[in-house]
């Protein structure tokens, strides 16, 4: 069992040691300060946020998933990442997943004893039915919770694509990756909790993963979430503002057409450009892969 002692994220910071007797504006400016270099720590694994990112890719184009698995805070983060994909995206809840060690209960309320299970990290994979067109991500700060370690070995048995998110260098579930993401961050200012900058770090990371891959598979044009679903008066009104700005219409043609595609901005904005029907359009989405760009250049030649 690793010493946690000699873990980075467990050291004393030195630049908060009197934090409890620091003014309330001390300890902000300090957290502040200390926060500053979490950005810095996250360009410097850029190359491997990519290298998972060109797998999730592969993975969404071959029916493939994408699921996040981790323990108290770091589950945590996994799930907050997944459910926003759906309203973001219009993608299926079984795209982007998150299990969370003690289940969905742990959200709430901590299931500490959870994550020292490793067994049950991999009894949690196994009810997904792991294939090998699925990546899965370990998170955990430390970088040696044994719940995450077990649901990494499951995934490699299942030929999985397996990456560990840590803020160790040399983590122990790295071991058990095909791809390592080791942020650094450092000494907490409140020592040992990771729910801060280590923290702060995978949920920048997981942004980046989940966001650009659903740019490279379609989802976006220009730098629009086309693929939104509008779910509410509120998301409704931004699809209207985005057709109407893309393809400069009116928000009355904007509505009409929108009300006819039931509210689907991506089919919305092929129909008004390319001058075809909902069905023909979605033909040119289709042959297009999804993308917008592509389904207008499509119809240009077409029409050439």
């Amino acid at each position: 069992m690793e010493k946690l002692s000699l873990l980075t994220t467990e050291e004393f910071n030195p630049k908060s040691q009197s934090l409890d007797e620091m003014s309330i504006k001390e300890i902000l400016t300090t957290m502040n300060e200390e926060d500053q270099t979490i950005a810095l720590a996250v360009q410097r694994v850029i190359p491997t946020i990519e290298e998972t990112i060109e797998k999730v890719v592969t993975a969404f184009k071959n029916g493939g998933r994408l699921i996040y698995i981790g323990a108290g805070t770091s589950g945590r983060i996994g799930v907050l990442d997944a459910v926003e994909c759906p309203p973001t995206f219009s993608t299926s809840p079984e795209l982007v997943q998150a299990v969370l060690a003690g289940g969905e209960g742990a959200m709430f309320q901590a299931v500490e004893g959870a994550e020292d299970d490793e067994l049950l990290g991999a009894s949690d994979l196994q009810k997904l039915e792991i294939t090998e067109h699925d990546v899965i991500i370990g998170i955990a700060a430390s970088g040696r919770t044994p719940y995450v370690k077990g649901a990494l070995v499951y995934a490699n048995s299942c030929g999985a694509t397996t990456v560990s998110l840590t803020s160790n260098e040399n983590s122990t579930i790295s071991n058990y990756a095909d791809i390592k993401i080791e942020v650094v961050t450092g000494p907490e200012v409140l020592t040992g909790s990771t729910r801060l900058r280590a923290a702060t770090a995978h949920k920048m990371i997981l942004n980046m993963i989940s966001t650009a891959s659903m740019i490279k598979t379609g989802k976006v044009y220009k730098n629009l979430m086309v693929d939104l679903n509008a779910s509410n008066y509120k998301l409704r009104e931004r699809a209207k503002q985005m057709v109407c700005s893309i393809t400069d219409v009116s928000y009355k043609e904007a509505e009409a057409v929108l009300e006819e595609t039931a509210f689907d901005v991506k089919l919305a904005i092929v129909m008004i450009f390319t001058n075809v029907d909902k069905s023909k359009a979605q033909q040119l989405i289709a042959q297009s892969g999804g993308f917008v760009r592509d389904a207008v250049k499509l119809a240009e030649i077409k029409e050439g």
